[in-house]
């Protein structure tokens, strides 16, 4: 057997080759400018092979997506274990979501911000439960957080993580006036002043 035989790769599925030819075409032209026919060009497939693996643009696109998604939360989980502190994580977090050209997963973000409507329809399909999802990345976090005392002992952390979730979509996506979300400073300071410190108050209190 040849070198490059012992290393070329396995072969990929034609599911994974759609996928991958999906992905490509996501980066180059976005949602509503990628066409079916152009994916299965793309993967060497025709388009009723195609439509034995996904019946539509919007579930191929959904299935892109998702693995997007996969690697966009793989990558900011080995950003968010690199540094101490929720507040510090917070911070790392918000700075990644806006990063769009960074990573390959964070390609979700821009095209959430640039076609939501078009996303909305592959989101459907695609990736459901988008908060629950990443309300489900940052519960360990706040679990971690509270068995170090930075947070609240009685803390729920499933219910808190989905407020972070929402939080955290907010500050990638939506401009304001008192917290720069481009400034690593501003947004470690409003961490600090009203995440974790609304975090440290007894859920029992409310």
């Amino acid at each position: 057997m040849s070198v490059e035989a012992a290393t070329k790769p396995a072969t990929r599925s034609v599911r994974d080759r759609l996928i991958d030819a999906a992905e490509q075409c996501l980066t180059a032209k976005g949602i509503r400018a990628t066409t079916v026919s152009e994916v299965a060009e793309l993967a060497g497939v025709s388009r009723g092979w195609l439509y034995r693996h996904f019946p539509d643009k919007a579930e191929l696109l959904g299935a892109a997506i998702v693995r997007l998604n996969d690697a966009f939360w793989a990558d900011a989980r080995a950003r968010l274990d690199a540094v101490e502190g929720l507040d510090q994580q917070i911070t790392v977090g918000v700075a990644l979501a806006r990063r769009e050209s960074e990573t390959p997963g964070a390609l979700v973000l821009k095209l959430r911000q640039e076609e939501p409507e078009a996303f909305a329809a592959c989101v459907g399909l695609g990736v459901r439960g988008l908060i629950p999802e990443i309300a489900a990345f940052w519960a360990p976090y706040l679990q971690a957080a509270a068995e170090r005392g930075e947070i609240h002992p009685d803390t729920d952390c499933a219910e808190a993580a989905e407020w972070i979730a929402r939080i955290m979509m907010s500050l990638a996506t939506v401009p304001g006036e008192h917290c720069d979300v481009t400034d690593e400073t501003s947004v470690l300071r409003h961490a600090r002043r009203y995440l974790v410190a609304a975090l440290r108050t007894d859920p029992a209190a409310g």
